[in-house]
């Protein structure tokens, strides 16, 4: 049964969804960006139908300015609140829960990394953490420079610079932005994601997609610090195929 929730948040109202069911493990989805809580393509939507079905309650939300929920939607930094008020909805709506589990991707995962504690979640499951500071339209450095690296190393794509097929206004404004000093991606954001991450310890499941430019972003910023499951896609939502071996990984943290 899916029953849909009102909740207060600094004298705001957000909407949320239960996908309710027996089991005392829940998942508490947190979508990214200005994404509502249904997801990509209703992806999440779908995902907690699925876990529902066999056995686990799911929580979905939006976050204050996104979806059905009033209020200025300030961005992830700034969703601590509506987060701990979203977990203690979740509690209050299904009260058999005694263990969390919080999954989000993209900004959703960051705002969990550094806030899901102060939420009392138990564990998190980060898909594609976003940890780069947004300096133009372009994607980070790290997917720029491994993105050329594949390129440069396929016949295509000589192939289409012969026949004239290839943006070189796009391609020189990647190479400049290479050019620029690496501390351009050893931010502020990166260092507190990562150090609050370090924070869960065992508590922490990161997944990347393989070809996804916020993954690579992460990667590059991480390192060996951080220990990491990689899904082969390229998918940022994980789309087909993709989104299964998600489930599948979401399920292991669950059980």
């Amino acid at each position: 049964m899916r029953k849909l929730i009102a909740f207060a948040c600094e004298g705001e109202t957000l909407a949320a969804t239960l996908d309710e069911a027996a089991g005392t493990t829940g998942l508490l989805i947190v979508s990214g960006g200005n994404e509502i809580r249904s997801g990509a393509h209703r992806g999440m939507a779908l995902l907690a139908q699925r876990l529902a079905a066999t056995g686990t309650p799911v929580f979905r939300y939006d976050r204050r300015g996104v979806g059905d929920s009033t209020g200025d939607n300030d961005g992830f930094l700034s969703a601590q609140p509506d987060l701990i008020a979203a977990a203690a909805a979740f509690r209050q709506a299904a009260p058999h829960v005694t263990r969390l589990i919080g999954f989000g991707n993209c900004d959703a995962a960051s705002t969990l990394a550094l806030f899901g504690r102060s939420a009392g979640i138990d564990r998190v499951v980060l898909a594609n953490p976003w940890v780069v500071e947004p300096i133009d339209e372009l994607p980070p450095a790290a997917a720029i420079r491994a993105r050329y690296h594949a390129a440069l190393r396929d016949p295509a794509t000589w192939r289409r610079a012969v026949m004239g097929k290839i943006d070189f206004a796009n391609f020189i404004r990647g190479l400049k932005k290479l050019s620029h000093p690496k501390n351009q991606e050893k931010n502020s954001l990166s260092a507190r994601v990562l150090t609050a991450l370090a924070a869960w310890k065992s508590d922490a499941t990161v997944i990347l997609a393989s070809g996804d430019a916020t993954a690579i972003a992460f990667a590059a910023a991480a390192g060996k610090a951080v220990a990491v499951e990689t899904i082969e896609t390229a998918s940022h939502s994980f789309t087909g195929e993709a989104g299964t071996a998600l489930e599948t990984a979401i399920r292991r943290t669950l059980a």
